[in-house]
C-alpha cells in the first residue's frame, strides 16, 4: 500500500506486485496559509483513510501487517492492531518518524535500524535492533569486477557524488566548485549524478568554465548501473538517507557526508552520525556548506588515501547483514 504520487507506485507493479492506493499525507507545522490548506486536506484524507483500511484488511484478511514508517502506514496498521492482526513496524531513521513512534505503542513488534532509535519508541524494551535491509547488487558488488568494467586505473582517486534520484541543488551547486577546484588534477576522477531537476544547469556551468568531460570527469542525470560506480569509489559524497547509509557501511566506503535539513525530525544529521561517530565519515550540514569547507574537506581526506581505507574499513562495522534473517525470524505468527 502506499500513495501513487511515491516513487513506491513504479517500483511495486514494475516488480509485478498488486499496488493499493491510499491517500494520507502529513500535517505541516509552520503556520501559514497555504499549510492550513493542506493540513484540511489531510485531516480530509485521514477521515476516509479508517474506513477504506478498514474495508482493505477485510478483503484481503491478511495473516501480517508490516509498516515502513509512510503516513500511509499509520491507518492500516493501526487498524489491523485494532482487529488482533499481527502487526509490526520497521523504522529505517536513527529519529524515528512520526508514524512508527505512535504505531510503536500498540504493535506487536518494533525494528529498528540503530541501537539509539530505540530510546525514542513508546516502549525501548520492545524494540529488535536489526539494522537496514540492502539490496542484493549492492551486497553482491565487486570492486574488482567494477573497476575491470569502468576500465579505471588502480592509481586513481575514485570520488563520486549524488544527491538522490531527483538531485540536490546544495549538493550540485558546491560539487561545482569542487570540480572547479580539481580540474587540472589528473590524479583524481570525479562522477557526479546531478538528478532529475537539474535540467542541464551543471553542464552549463562546465562550458561557462571551461572544464571539459572526460577521463577525469563524467556528469550524469541518473545512474542506472550506480553499484559499479559506488564499488570502485574511494570516497562518496552524498545526503545521509537511511538506506544510502545502509549501502555505504555495507560496501565499506569512506564518505562526505550532507545531511539535508528539509527532512521530518532532521533524521538525516542523525542517520549521518551512525558513520560519523565511529569515524567513518564526515559530516558538512548544509548550514556550513560552502567552496571553502567542501574543498578544505575533500582535500584534507584526499591527502591520504591511508585516511580513506582506515574510514572505509569502519564504515563496514555499521552493517548488519543479518537484517532480512533478524526480522523474519522475529515475525511470530502464532
Amino acid at each position: 500500500m502506499g500513495r501513487k504520487e511515491g516513487m513506491e507506485y513504479n517500483l511495486v507493479t514494475k516488480a509485478g506486485y498488486e499496488f493499493i492506493h491510499m491517500e494520507v499525507t502529513g500535517f505541516q507545522r509552520k503556520p501559514t496559509v497555504k499549510n492550513l490548506l493542506r493540513n484540511i486536506r489531510a485531516v480530509k484524507n485521514l477521515a476516509f483513510a479508517i474506513p477504506t483500511a478498514n474495508r482493505i484488511l477485510n478483503k484481503t484478511k491478511p495473516d501480517l501487517v508490516i509498516g515502513c514508517g509512510g503516513y500511509v502506514a499509520g491507518p492500516i496498521v493501526r487498524q489491523a492492531a485494532k482487529k488482533g492482526i499481527k502487526t509490526a513496524v520497521h523504522e529505517q531513521n536513527a529519529y524515528p518518524g512520526v508514524t512508527n513512534k505512535i504505531l510503536s505503542k500498540t504493535v506487536d513488534k518494533v525494528f529498528i535500524a540503530t541501537e539509539k532509535a530505540a530510546k525514542y519508541m513508546a516502549f525501548p524494551d520492545k524494540c529488535i535492533v536489526c539494522g537496514n535491509p540492502v539490496r542484493k547488487e549492492i551486497t553482491e558488488a565487486n570492486p574488482a569486477e567494477s573497476r575491470k568494467k569502468l576500465g579505471i586505473p588502480n592509481d586513481k582517486t575514485v570520488v563520486l557524488s549524488f544527491g538522490g534520484s531527483l538531485g540536490a541543488q546544495a549538493v550540485n551547486n558546491r560539487m561545482k566548485a569542487l570540480v572547479k577546484h580539481n580540474k587540472d588534477r589528473k590524479d583524481i576522477i570525479h562522477y557526479h549524478v546531478v538528478g532529475k531537476y537539474d535540467d542541464k544547469d551543471f553542464e552549463n556551468f562546465l562550458s561557462a568554465n571551461g572544464i571539459p568531460q572526460g577521463e577525469n570527469l563524467k556528469v550524469f542525470e541518473y545512474l542506472y548501473n550506480i553499484r559499479d560506480y559506488m564499488a570502485r569509489a574511494d570516497l562518496l559524497i552524498t545526503r545521509c538517507g537511511a538506506l544510502t547509509i545502509a549501502e555505504t557501511a555495507c560496501m565499506g566506503k569512506a564518505s562526505i557526508l550532507i545531511p539535508s535539513p528539509n527532512v521530518s525530525e532532521n533524521h538525516q544529521f542523525y542517520n549521518g552520525k551512525v558513520l560519523t561517530d565511529i569515524g567513518a565519515a564526515v559530516m558538512i550540514e548544509e548550514k556550513d556548506l560552502n567552496e571553502k569547507s567542501i574543498v578544505e574537506t575533500f582535500d584534507s581526506l584526499c591527502a591520504d588515501k591511508g585516511k580513506l581505507k582506515e574510514m572505509a574499513q569502519k564504515a563496514k562495522l555499521a552493517y548488519n547483514g543479518d537484517c532480512l534473517d533478524i526480522i523474519y525470524k522475529n515475525l511470530d505468527l502464532s
